[in-house]
């Protein structure tokens, strides 16, 4: 099913553990989100894993979207030793600078083996790409997540990163839009402001998403654009989400907040889960798997409908059965593009 039921909420929750709890479960049942999303406290063995994911589901009613952040590097959900360590994004961006036909391909195979990895677990969506610039100012909440400090290179990166996980029939989700990489603060942890000019954010960090405007799902960035709106960070501001993550880069994926739950954002859930739909986000995103804080979330999300629905539905649509993958030689053929012992 590439739509979702009637009655399904603009909503992607976590869950508390390796098991759905009967609150969880009825929560699933009752509020509909459209999707889940899936951190380290989910996850032990491989069956476990695929249970969850199937439980998920079957108390949903229908084959939602299942998340998870596997990027690589610092940023990986499943581990050893079950699951490999892949390499942080940084790793492709020196190649490139080299040989830029080795990366592109070595980061595109990286991908597919991760989309094998998730897809043998009923996982669907990989928060994936990050095509944030790494920047002298930034903090290093980003550091080597990104592909590199140009535009162009994080764009042709990410770009393949992407292509790579579609091969393997999962969905990519751009962030964070319109660009962290310049954030002087971890918005996990506080607001960060960003001073540059807008005319310097749209040759750079806005910049290295223009390429990616098509890709199927994308996240917002919980960072202010002093020079956009003062105020509200993207995820918040109508401003930055309608003239530049719409207008500027023309994206037009279906848009997902990041977690509401992060100290960035000020005011209840209720109140955030309201501004951000109010914004434009056509999915809210609340990660910690805290039931209060679900049930206000849940409270403020909107049935999906309208235009965040057709978007939704498109990206769902790609959801493909890939054709057979030989995993082994696929790691063999990655571990001589980036010169590691085989």
């Amino acid at each position: 099913m590439t739509s979702a039921p009637a009655g399904t909420r603009a909503l992607i929750v976590g869950l508390s553990g390796h098991r759905l709890t009967p609150g969880e479960r009825a929560f699933l049942r009752d509020v509909k989100p459209w999707g889940l999303i899936l951190f380290a406290r989910n996850v032990d063995t491989p069956e476990q894993v695929a249970d969850l994911v199937a439980e998920g589901r079957a108390a949903l009613g229908w084959d939602a979207p299942v998340l998870i952040d596997q990027e690589g590097g610092r940023v990986q959900r499943l581990r050893p030793p079950f699951w490999i360590d892949y390499p942080p994004a940084e790793q492709f961006g020196a190649i490139y600078k080299a040989d830029k036909a080795r990366a592109l391909t070595a980061v595109r195979l990286n991908s597919r083996l991760i989309a094998a990895d998730l897809a043998t677990l009923g996982i669907d969506v990989d928060c994936l790409p990050v095509a944030d610039l790494r920047l002298p100012e930034g903090h290093g909440i980003i550091g080597n997540r990104a592909y590199g400090s140009e535009p162009s290179t994080v764009a042709a990166l990410a770009s393949a990163a992407a292509r790579g996980l579609l091969d393997g029939g999962v969905l990519p989700v751009v962030k964070h839009m319109p660009g962290h990489g310049r954030a002087p603060l971890d918005s996990h942890e506080h607001l960060p402001t960003v001073t540059a000019s807008r005319s310097v954010l749209e040759a750079s960090d806005f910049a290295a998403f223009m390429a990616l405007n098509t890709l199927p799902l994308g996240m917002t960035a919980h960072v202010v654009y002093a020079d956009l709106d003062k105020h509200n960070p993207a995820t918040t501001s109508r401003l930055v989400l309608d003239e530049v993550v719409r207008g500027f880069i023309g994206f037009d994926g279906a848009l997902m907040s990041d977690d509401l739950s992060m100290n960035a954002l000020s005011g209840s859930l209720a109140q955030r889960a309201r501004a951000s739909v109010a914004a434009g986000c056509d999915l809210l995103l609340h990660c910690n798997g805290k039931p209060d804080e679900m049930d206000a979330v849940a409270g403020e999300a909107p049935v999906l409908a309208g235009t965040a629905a057709s978007r939704a539905a498109r990206a769902l649509a790609l959801r493909v059965t890939p054709p057979p993958f030989d995993m082994e030689q696929a790691r063999h053929e990655l571990a001589v593009l980036l010169e590691l012992p085989v």
